[in-house]
């Protein structure tokens, strides 16, 4: 997965109430007990600063998944189970697809 970092993702100039180390901090812990088939990279922008905090998922053989407005324990946590379980996307989750991106649902 690809976390935005950049000029408005994940910083504390634009979202100053979210603990966005944090976020980091729960995905590379996400990535360690995945075994390797979970993997966290930071971007610096990846041009979606309206939807900003963005975080991209790409499984192996299929389309990115974007995610905007990831700013919440709760669909940080719906991201977690998601990629530890598989299967559809939770209801609160699906709120933060980025339509139209690449890959994303339309």
């Amino acid at each position: 997965m690809t976390v935005c970092r950049g000029c408005c993702c994940g910083t504390v100039k634009k979202y100053p109430d979210y603990d966005h180390d944090d976020q980091l901090a729960r995905l590379r812990a996400l990535a360690d007990r995945s075994g390797g088939t979970v993997t966290v990279r930071t971007a610096d922008c990846l041009d979606v600063c309206e939807s900003s905090n963005v975080i991209v998922v790409k499984r192996p053989g299929e389309k990115p998944v974007w995610f905007g407005l990831v700013l919440h324990d709760a669909v940080l946590s719906d991201l977690e189970d998601w990629l530890e379980t598989g299967g559809p996307l939770p209801e609160l989750l699906e709120l933060n697809l980025i339509r139209g991106r690449l890959g994303s649902a339309s």
